[in-house]
């Protein structure tokens, strides 16, 4: 299968999984919103779609008053591209970095926090990665990240004051297995990415406490009752993430004990009926 046949098949693949094709409205960017915080949501390599824009609702459903902010770095229609083009991404990621530390000395002590979904998951963590010597962020949430089991967290780590949460999930094998098998994940490694199997923990003297930062959620059949089924189009499902994801940006600070209130919270336990679609 030669390159152009692979780009559409992936196109192919991501247009009948729903991901592609919406507006570009962003609700809920206001001064008033922020004023109280900053919320990014980077999109997966597909651009906006309705995978993304249902985080963002999710998250306002939830009542995270912050602006909630979707930011489409790719370029359209350019799957592969999006995917493998490290020295792009990395530029782009330096950009968006530039944009937070402008934000940071124009509302100071204001929070911010990345939410990355597939690719997204990479760009969120190399925007904190390239965050001035002296800049953090309060934190990154990744859902279902196409990034390397190896792929080393450290700087970001260190650039995020709460942390990073990890989502994966052992049924998200077409995407995040098969799929990035064959096309690699964001950064150039032809395997199962850290979004189904999890990010290895490196084994060096020094570094537990770092790594003590990092917190990984498996999914679990439960998480179905909120609309996660497992795979890939799934994993930023809105009452999802107004379930898991958005207590975790509520939150003053992300430990153990918070995760496992979050996970043991049966109050939101199953998903609506019916939704209003906004």
């Amino acid at each position: 299968m030669g390159p152009g046949t692979r780009h559409l098949v992936l196109g192919a693949v991501l247009a009948l999984a729903g991901l592609v094709g919406c507006t570009p409205a962003q609700p809920f960017v206001t001064p008033q919103r922020l004023d109280r915080g900053l919320l990014l949501v980077l999109t997966g390599i597909e651009g906006r779609g309705r995978i993304n824009e249902g985080i963002c609702w999710g998250l306002a459903d939830a009542g995270v008053h912050c602006a909630i902010e979707l930011v489409d770095w790719t370029m359209p229609v350019a799957y592969l591209h999006n995917l493998r083009d490290q020295e792009r991404n990395r530029k782009k990621a330096e950009d968006i970095a530039n944009r937070i530390t402008r934000y940071q000395m124009s509302r100071p002590g204001r929070p911010v926090i990345l939410v990355g979904h597939s690719g997204g998951g990479a760009m969120a963590v190399w925007i904190a990665e390239a965050l001035p010597p002296d800049g953090s962020i309060d934190g990154i949430i990744l859902l279902s990240a196409s990034l390397s089991p190896g792929y080393l967290l450290d700087i970001s780590l260190h650039n995020s004051r709460r942390g990073i949460v990890s989502f994966h999930s052992r049924e998200d094998w077409v995407f995040l297995g098969a799929g990035t098998m064959t096309w690699g994940t964001m950064d150039g490694r032809h395997t199962s990415s850290a979004g189904m199997v999890g990010f290895d923990v490196p084994a060096r003297p020094g570094h537990e406490g770092l790594y003590g930062k990092l917190f990984q959620i498996a999914w679990h059949k439960r998480m179905a009752r909120t609309g996660h089924t497992g795979g890939h189009p799934t994993s930023g499902a809105r009452y999802f993430v107004a379930t898991y994801v958005a207590p975790l940006v509520l939150a003053k600070k992300w430990d153990k004990a918070v995760i496992k209130t979050i996970l043991s919270d049966e109050r939101t336990a199953t998903c609506p009926t019916t939704t209003t679609s906004k």
